[in-house]
């Protein structure tokens, strides 16, 4: 079976399909490739398995549009929406509080980290399978990012259904990871694409 397929509207229903059926798909965004999964408990502990994860090591969601955090996350705090309407669709998770019906292996505590990619056909993706997908980069655990399809491919071979391929990908950083308290308070937890100094310029500060 070709694993490898071009990112398309043609290739969508087998990439759904094997989501459904809790199968990993690897796809682009603007950082780097990333390898997907429903938010299921069973399809999540395929993902650990897969990339080596340690279980008490938490695994971001991607969502299709800013407006379906509530999806995922619950009292956001108001810098936190600064934020957002400043970098999203863009580079920079947001670790915030989470609703209390996400799968209990999803995250590591009473938090989630959560963004939008800047990446037109994979939001789409993203949305047609129910605005959320659980989404870590598509590479063994402390292994280097993949950077293409086929880097993925090669470090995760046929433990994943399909890799979509969309070319080299288009930032090559990951994401800044940052959380928000609910009193407005910043810290970065990982650096990214997106410096410090712009995130505190966006919340005023």
């Amino acid at each position: 079976m070709t694993r490898i397929l071009p990112l398309n509207i043609r290739t969508a229903p087998l990439v759904y399909t094997a989501l459904r059926r809790g199968e990993l798909i690897v796809l682009p965004t603007d950082t780097v490739y990333g390898v997907a999964a429903l938010l299921d408990e069973a399809a999540l502990a395929r993902l650990y398995a897969v990339k080596g994860r340690p279980e008490d090591r938490p695994i971001p969601v991607l969502l299709s549009d800013p407006g379906r955090i509530e999806q995922v996350c619950t009292g956001v705090p108001e810098a936190a929406h600064r934020l957002i309407q400043a970098f999203w669709p863009g580079p920079l998770t947001l670790v915030l509080p989470r609703v209390s019906d996400l799968p209990s292996n999803l995250t590591a505590g009473p938090t989630v980290g959560v963004r939008v990619p800047d990446h037109d056909l994979t939001r789409a993706i993203i949305r047609a399978a129910g605005g959320a997908l659980a989404v870590t980069s598509a590479n063994l655990s402390d292994s280097p990012p993949a950077l293409t399809a086929q880097d993925a491919f090669a470090q995760l071979g046929a433990a994943v259904a399909y890799y979509l391929d969309d070319g080299p990908a288009a930032g090559g950083t990951p994401s800044t990871v940052a959380a928000v308290d609910t009193s407005g308070g910043l810290r970065i937890l990982r650096q990214g694409a997106i410096a410090a100094a712009d995130l505190q310029a966006a919340l005023g500060s």
